[in-house]
């Protein structure tokens, strides 16, 4: 019987002594611990870690675990430079709520669906929104909400604001943009940060329309995607997980769209995974995934 655990990922300045600090804080209230990483990154002078410890016998009870940690992190966690320790907790329990968005192409949908709907991804679909109202049968075949709402130039901020709203109602945590072939504006991003997109290549590459008739234009040998997540700078947000596929000289058209939408797949199923079990931690534009 699988037993609930509190997951931990902190960044601070780099110092002497800080796994031992971190472990002995749940050691000292009495949480064993299944599973430790750490990163420094000697360039920036940080310190990444990803600590998961047992909460039966743990001896804080849920709601102050965070408060104790952060009293913690301010006595234990500052150098003389302005930067502090930054952490978050997690539990194993939460099935956290997510979005997906789509645009006409449905194979990141349906992948996405049926992984969590045989429990292989942990996680709840609150809605699907679309652009366009071509995936909606999908929707029904699973039962859940979905709402389209077209986006143009004249009605973007309006309609940005409507999906803001749905995804406070729904309680939202994770916006999947699964091929939604829209823009978010930077007001969006700001209001909710926690989005990922698949991207067709590896970043920043055969940016535009028909990428896969631009890599068969050029003679390209590899093809990629990229999961990342979203901010202000379009295609340009930390790489959450990466893949190639090889392209021979015989391939069509035909068959780097298939084998790209294979990919696509895959490493957007990745990517949502590795974010879900808390093994990501975001710094600057970079992340570290911790195994």
């Amino acid at each position: 019987m699988a037993v609930d655990t509190a997951t931990l990922l902190v960044s601070c300045p780099d110092q002497q002594g800080l796994v031992a600090k971190i472990a002995n804080f749940i050691y000292a209230n009495g949480g064993n611990i299944i599973h430790a990483d750490h990163h420094t990154d000697l360039e920036a002078g940080l310190f990444l870690s990803r600590i998961e410890w047992q909460l039966q016998g743990f001896n804080l009870p849920r709601h102050l675990i965070n408060e104790a940690f952060g009293a913690l992190a301010q006595r234990h966690f500052v150098t003389a430079s302005p930067l502090q320790a930054k952490w978050k907790l997690h539990f194993s329990d939460t099935v956290p709520k997510v979005a997906i968005w789509v645009s006409k192409q449905d194979h990141c949908l349906y992948d996405l669906l049926w992984r969590i709907k045989s429990k292989e991804l942990k996680a709840e679909v609150g809605l699907i929104i679309s652009n366009h109202p071509d995936l909606d049968p999908i929707a029904q075949q699973f039962n859940i909400e979905y709402h389209h709402l077209p986006i143009t130039k004249e009605n973007k901020k309006e309609q940005e604001l409507k999906q803001l709203e749905l995804l406070k109602n729904a309680e939202i945590d994770l916006v999947i943009l699964a091929k939604y072939m829209q823009v978010l504006s930077s007001d969006f991003i700001k209001e909710f940060p926690a989005v990922i997109n698949i991207h067709h290549s590896f970043l920043p590459a055969f940016i535009g329309a028909k990428p896969y008739h631009q890599a068969y234009s050029r003679g390209v040998k590899i093809i990629g995607a990229t999961a990342h997540y979203v901010t202000q700078d379009l295609d340009a947000g930390p790489i959450i997980e990466q893949d190639v596929v090889r392209i021979s000289h015989r391939d069509t058209v035909q068959d780097l769209i298939r084998k790209g939408k294979d990919l696509e797949k895959i490493v957007l199923a990745r990517g949502v995974r590795l974010h879900l079990q808390n093994r990501v931690l975001v710094y600057g534009n970079r992340t570290v995934v911790f195994g």
